[in-house]
């Protein structure tokens, strides 16, 4: 059950920032916190995923801060999170043999991570007056997160 917990709030990370999901997965595979020997998604744990989905997220964290960055709610945007939810949520899933259930977990805690952290960004970018603050802090939520996720795997 605690499984499908972890897998449920990595999606709800990929709603918030897609690319920061799987580089949390890949470095936690890569470092032994989530065991994916063996399993389809070995390749994760390797040297070269961890850096590429780390690039990725960096290149993500930058262009959300760009005016013309669509929204995240967009059919292509919820897609990729829910696509990288359900990834992650397999992945932490193998760890416990029902990377099906952690697939569904993910992808349902990317519904909920997308639709929450819009409402949340809104709210917070009203109150600051500005939305580049509620962004840096939507970012290190989604960073903190995704690091005690995987930390809390092992």
């Amino acid at each position: 059950m605690t499984l499908y917990v972890f897998a449920l709030l990595i999606g709800v990370i990929a709603g918030l920032r897609a690319m920061t999901a799987p580089a949390a997965v890949a470095w936690g595979a890569h470092l032994g916190f989530i065991p994916l020997q063996g399993t389809p998604l070995a390749w994760l744990g390797g040297s070269v995923a961890p850096w590429v989905f780390t690039a990725l997220a960096a290149l993500e964290l930058v262009a959300d801060q760009l005016p013309k960055t669509p929204s995240r709610k967009v059919p292509m945007q919820f897609g990729a999170r829910i696509i990288a939810g359900a990834f992650c949520g397999a992945a932490i899933g193998f760890a416990g043999h029902a990377w099906v259930g952690g697939a569904v977990a993910g992808a349902l805690g990317a519904v909920l991570g997308t639709l929450g952290g819009a409402e949340a960004r809104g709210r917070l970018a009203q109150a600051f007056g500005k939305d580049t603050p509620a962004a840096l802090l939507e970012d290190a939520v989604a960073i903190g997160g995704a690091a005690l996720v995987v930390l809390a795997v092992q």
